[in-house]
């Protein structure tokens, strides 16, 4: 009787750790599918994050900079601001975003620096969507508008980023139409363009095209005369008869003008000098002759 009822509590010992590995078994399964529906969830949010960033994948940073974004009609999906006391235009950056109902997020300084790859971001970056560059049709259409005769500026491979932000800013502030690119082999419209450019690219029309030549063809086809930039120009800069429909061709910092380019001019022009340096920057170039038109047409 003893061995019986012995044997029926070994079978009923061997149930309940049958019906406990099944439970743990059953909580296992659980937990991986938790873990998992956890991991779908992640993988869905970091979707809609990089679609996010898709749309809204170009930064612009600096103060000025952005306070011309924010006088601008130009989309803003946010503005992250350094975390600390608040000085100066800071706060006028903060008072324009919260009337025009754009967000503006508090981070650490290094959260700043990872979003623009540097420290010089002077406590506030803006994240918008890619650049929205124009045509040349719209650059002529400009000048018509105005009833001014075309004023462009076309950039043969201008590869620094320094120089495009300067050679935007002085355009703009010397009435030029718009701005001409090529999409290979040069800069484009970045966040260090927009810095150095205080603000400019938001006033300014620059179209960014596939062939330079085909673009100097289109142009001369409009009326525009296309002058040349080249140290050894046939004439001085300053000879030029800039009142007439004009595009300016400023080269590669290095290497100047390509050679299919030049021999598209009409004129070459040269900037004399006198010193032991042979050649000026770009943006430098770029000022002295767009400031001679500005004389001749004032």
């Amino acid at each position: 009787m003893k061995n019986s009822e012995r044997r029926k509590e070994d079978r009923r010992i061997e149930q309940r750790r049958k019906e406990d590995r099944r439970k743990q078994g059953e909580k296992r399964i659980q937990l991986v599918e938790r873990r998992r529906e956890n991991n779908r969830q992640t993988e869905r949010r970091e979707v809609k994050r990089r679609k996010e960033e898709r749309t809204y994948d170009d930064i612009v940073q600096g103060r000025n900079a952005v306070i011309e974004l924010l006088n601008s009609d130009r989309d803003i999906n946010k503005i992250y601001i350094q975390k600390g006391e608040k000085h100066g235009s800071i706060n006028q950056i903060i008072a324009m975003a919260k009337e025009k109902k754009v967000v503006t997020v508090e981070v650490d300084r290094n959260k700043l620096k990872d979003l623009c790859g540097e420290d010089n971001h002077q406590g506030v970056v803006a994240v918008v969507p890619p650049f929205n560059y124009a045509e040349v049709e719209d650059i002529l259409e400009i000048a018509q508008n105005k009833k001014e005769n075309p004023f462009i500026l076309i950039l043969d491979g201008i590869e620094d980023p320094h120089n495009l932000g300067s050679i935007i800013r002085t355009a703009e502030t010397a009435g030029v139409h718009g701005i001409i690119i090529p999409k290979r082999r040069a800069v484009g419209v970045n966040a260090t363009v927009s810095k150095v450019a205080c603000g400019a690219v938001e006033y300014m029309k620059i179209a960014r095209v596939n062939n330079l030549t085909e673009t100097i063809r289109t142009l001369k086809y409009n009326g525009v005369w296309i002058y040349g930039t080249e140290m050894q120009g046939e004439k001085e800069y300053y000879e030029g008869d800039f009142k007439e429909p004009i595009a300016i061709v400023i080269g590669n910092e290095g290497s100047g003008m390509s050679k299919i380019v030049k021999e598209s001019c009409d004129v070459l022009i040269k900037i004399p000098m006198k010193g032991q340096i042979n050649s000026l920057n770009a943006a430098v170039s770029a000022g002295i002759v767009a400031y001679e038109v500005v004389k001749q047409r004032m």
